[in-house]
Parts: C-alpha cells; structure tokens; sequence
C-alpha cells in the first residue's frame, strides 16, 4: 500500500508503473519483471483516481469486454468473464446499463471490473473505494482479497481508508513529497511505531480520528433554501433518480447527505444548487424564488458549488486566477481578490501551485482547489459533493476547519459525503438517502 500526503506521487508512480508517463522530466529507472513498464502492459491493469478518465463505451458490458477484445481472448470466454467480473465488484446493474447514468461510485465500481477481466499480474489501484459507500466498500475489498488469494498477483494499492484496507497488504510504503520513501515495512509495524509521526505529517494512519471542530456561538438558523417534494428524472429514464422528497437546507448548520451509491446524492446536491431543474415540486431560496429560475451571477453571489469531478468547475489557466475569479466577478478589487486568493492557497496548502494550470494538478489538489473557488466568494450557502475525495489527513483537518467555521459565522453547509468520519465531526444533521 502505498502512502502519502497529497501531492507526494502516489498516482504518478502508479502511471509510471502502467507505462503512461510519456514526457516531462525523470531520473531513475522502473522496472516490471525486468522490463521497461511499457514493455509489460500486457500483463499490467490500472483503476484511476478519476474513473469517469477510462470509461471508454456506451454500456457497462461492452466496457468490461472492450480490454478482454483488445488482449484478444477468444470471443467464448469474454462474456462469461464480464459476467464474473462485474459480480465479484457488486455492480448494481445487467451489462446493458449505459455508462453515462451511473454515479461516480457505480463508474468507480466498472472500472474494477474491467481491470480485474483481465486477470492482470500486477493491479494498480488508485484509491478504489474513495467513492463508495460503506457495504460497496466492504464488498470490493471482500473482492480484492479473492483476487490476491494465491499469491500469482502483486496489487499496489493508494488508499485513504487505510484502516479497512491494512489487512489486504503485506507492506506499506510511505512516500514523502518531493520525492523519497519515509517509511517501508510491515502495516502493524509501521502504524505502531511510527503512527504519531505519519499523523503529524498529513498522513492517514489507524486510530488517528479527526479533531472535533471547537464549539463556538452561532447567529440564529433559518431556512435559506427550501425543497418541496422535489425530485428529478433524467431524460428517457424509466423511473427518478430522486424523491420527491422535502428537505431545508439551514444557516448555522451543517447538513450531510449520506447514503448508498446510485442513491441520488449527488442529484440533490444539483437541485439544492440551483443547477438543475426539478422534473417534480420546488427547491427555493429564502426569498421564496425557485432557484433553477435565477440568472447565472444571482446565483453564484449566494450558493457555492463543489462538483463531485472539480474538473467540471476549472475557468481558469492558472490556480491563483481561478481563485481570483470569483472576487472579481464579485466587483471586488484586484487588491483585494489576490489577498482572498492568497489566504486560501495558505489554508489549503496550494501556494506552491499558484501559477500551476488546475488540468495538471493532483486529484487530492484539485478538490482541494474546487473548495478554496468555492469559498473564494464568500456565499451564503455552500453545496459540496464529496469534498474530502482524495485528501490527506492535514488537508481533511484544514477543510474541516475551514467549514466549520464558515457554519459558525452564519453560513449554510451542505455536503454529500461517504467519509463518515468527516460527517461525524462536521455535521450537525444528516439525511440518508436510499436507492
């Protein structure tokens, strides 16, 4: 298992690994059984951090046997491994299920599942539970331990949930950022050791739980966006993907959506944003207007977004002039949004990266990056989908509390989320959806 704080290499030496890195500056060399990586894909599978970056057909099946075509195996023995694949990852669906209607934990669950058809002999996972709910979680896991029983693979693995997923290694592996290894062994040993001095440095260990955010007095709470039987129904589908369903959305209060993958967490935090229209019933704001309704500045001056993919979210050609972006837009003076900016890239540890593009940061930065824009405005009510996906523990301490005080001053925080532990330590009420 490989670890480390955000922006350490873990995914890049994962696509190293794969034989994906092409360009850019390296030193050293990798090897795959002896051979230049690029040399050994054939026997090489990889689940990105994004799954959304390698889904490539129409339906789940097709996307399970499109890698079994390309290795050629015979055309008798691909359906039944699709068939096997998608069961030992849980996929809610038939092969027929088109891939642009899945959740982000559905796709992340697809991708699994035509990595492990290929019954590789080395499997590269980067972070493959981070978009599953728990029993989702617990199943790949239950997975992954039958694919590695025998010994005939080898599985690198970056996770976050690294107390679940310990049990499934014989080693960790801790990178430092910048390059270098800080710790290599044995989990139990490492974590016992070492635990309090990985923990102090950003890193997720066991028995390491998030701080309980300080108790401060809070202004009165008041609806400031109100959902009446809202629901809503993807064009040409059969049946919602939400509701309808009545839901207040608070100032001074933290609420979490939780619930299982395909549940329509995401959706609501959509409607709740104002950025879809419901098929059924309202979702209004304080004063009383439908929120669909308003004009693209109206709403962005009092609701920030967080996308479930911060790449949907990026305007911008450098990390300071997308945090700036919004002040301005604002009418804020350029004195002012650099000073915004600044004290965002210092919270969330992104100074570095100032001038970096967005498209080429890590996936840990980019979400970090889609919370900081969102913040950047200072809105009334905040929507964020899946916010702590892909952070190290001091990027999650530093989120955590960011919104914690953005609640306490006032502001309303809405978060779709399967870290439970996050939601346990921020919210002050949850709503659990169901399929």
């Amino acid at each position: 298992m490989l670890l480390g704080a955000s922006g350490s290499g873990k995914s890049t030496l994962l696509f190293g690994l794969a034989g994906l890195l092409e360009g850019g500056e390296s030193e050293g060399e990798l090897r795959v059984e002896g051979l230049d990586p690029r040399a050994a894909r054939s026997g090489t599978g990889i689940v990105f951090q994004d799954p959304e970056a390698s889904l490539v057909m129409a339906d789940a099946g097709d996307e399970v046997a499109f890698g079994l075509e390309n290795r050629c195996v015979p055309p008798d023995e691909i359906w039944p491994r699709v068939d096997d694949a998608l069961e030992m990852v849980g996929f809610p669906y038939g092969r027929e299920r088109p891939t642009d209607a899945l959740s982000g934990g559905e796709q992340q669950r697809l991708a699994l599942a035509a990595a492990l058809a290929l019954r590789p002999s080395l499997l590269l996972l980067d972070e493959p539970t981070a978009n599953l709910d728990p029993a989702g979680a617990t199943l790949v896991r239950g997975a992954l331990h039958r694919v590695l029983e025998g010994g005939e693979r080898t599985m690198m693995l970056v996770e976050h949930r690294v107390a679940e997923a310990a049990a499934l290694v014989d080693r960790v592996i801790v990178l430092e950022a910048g390059g270098g290894v800080i710790a290599d062994g044995p989990p139990a040993e490492i974590f016992q050791a070492r635990g309090d001095e990985l923990a102090a440095a950003g890193i997720w260990v066991p028995n390491h739980p998030l701080p309980t955010p300080p108790q401060r007095l809070r202004p009165p709470s008041e609806a400031v966006v109100t959902a009446e039987q809202a629901g809503y129904r993807f064009p040409g589908a059969a049946v919602n993907a939400l509701g309808p369903m009545d839901l207040e959305v608070r100032s001074s209060e933290a609420l979490a959506i939780v619930g299982p993958n395909g549940s329509g967490k995401s959706t609501l935090a959509l409607l709740l944003g104002g950025l879809l229209r419901p098929t059924t019933g309202s979702v209004r704001g304080r004063d009383g207007q439908q929120l669909w309704r308003l004009p693209a500045r109206r709403l962005a001056e009092s609701i920030g977004s967080v996308f479930q993919d911060p790449e949907h979210q990026f305007l911008t050609a450098s990390v300071r002039a997308e945090l700036m972006l919004g002040p301005l837009q604002g009418h804020a003076t350029a004195v002012d949004a650099a000073g915004r900016a600044d004290e965002l890239m210092g919270r969330l540890h992104l100074t570095s990266l100032a001038e970096a593009n967005p498209f080429t940061l890590s996936g840990g930065e980019k979400r970090r990056l889609s919370v900081a824009t969102a913040l950047a405005r200072d809105p009334r009510v905040l929507i964020l989908d899946e916010p702590t996906f892909g952070q190290d523990r001091r990027t999650a301490v530093e989120l955590l509390d960011l919104l914690s005080r953005q609640r306490d001053e006032g502001g309303a925080i809405c978060f779709v989320t399967h870290d439970l532990p996050f939601a346990t330590a921020l919210a002050d009420r949850t709503v659990e959806l169901s399929r």
